[in-house]
């Protein structure tokens, strides 16, 4: 991993469409699948801090108290197994949080007191939100292990970034192939786009700046 803050600026300057693309040329699974932001406005780029959920024992243990060791400019990702009967963060965390400048949140199952990151600004991304506590229902299994986020692994450390269509991760040992990628086909459909807007036909611009080859599978 080389400068791992410069390639999460890298990152935070691409959308997730153009690195989907990239994922799919390179044959990495990296798209949360329905892991959607509460607001269309929310940004977000990181390096994820991972925790595991699981089914509640008798006595029950804790939903999780983890958030002051959290380091600022994180993602913290949540696996609460695609669970949407019982919610795993809410108006406390999302205020800390804020406050901590961790990056977002991100989590597989839902969260509530959604109007508190509404108002702050504070990015989450999940697959729903409503109003049922977690308490007693789910406790942590886990910190620091890779997860599951839509069917996209994510281990810590992982960049993810999220936008209005969702959220990608692109994992550690492949991202600065997947950031020069994600580039190089960001630059071609600039190319496109400024072709068109100054006469070219679109398929004639596509054809000349290969719009059709931007996302197929590079042989290995």
């Amino acid at each position: 991993m080389s400068n791992p803050d410069k390639n999460v600026a890298r990152a935070a300057k691409l959308d997730t469409a153009t690195l989907s693309d990239a994922l799919d040329k390179l044959g990495i699974v990296g798209q949360c699948y329905k892991i959607k932001p509460r607001n269309t406005d929310f940004r977000m780029a990181g390096r994820a801090w991972t925790l595991k959920y699981g089914p509640a024992a008798k006595p029950c243990g804790t939903v999780g108290d983890y958030i002051d060791d959290v380091a600022p400019g994180s993602v913290i990702v949540l696996d609460n197994n695609g669970r949407e009967d019982c919610t795993v963060w809410g108006d406390i965390l999302t205020e800390i949080a804020h406050r901590r400048g961790i990056a977002g949140t991100v989590i597989n199952g839902i969260n509530r007191d959604t109007h508190l990151c509404l108002s702050l600004g504070y990015p989450i991304f999940s697959k729903d939100n409503w109003m049922r506590t977690g308490k007693d229902r789910v406790q942590v299994e886990a910190t620091g292990i890779p997860v599951n986020l839509g069917e996209a692994r994510v281990t810590p450390g992982d960049i993810l970034k999220g936008d209005a269509d969702g959220v990608v991760v692109v994992p550690q040992e492949h991202e600065e192939e997947v950031l020069r990628v994600a580039e190089e086909i960001e630059v071609a459909e600039n190319h496109i786009r400024e072709a068109a807007r100054n006469g070219m036909r679109l398929d004639e611009a596509r054809q000349q700046f290969k719009y059709h080859q931007l996302q197929t599978r590079e042989n290995k």
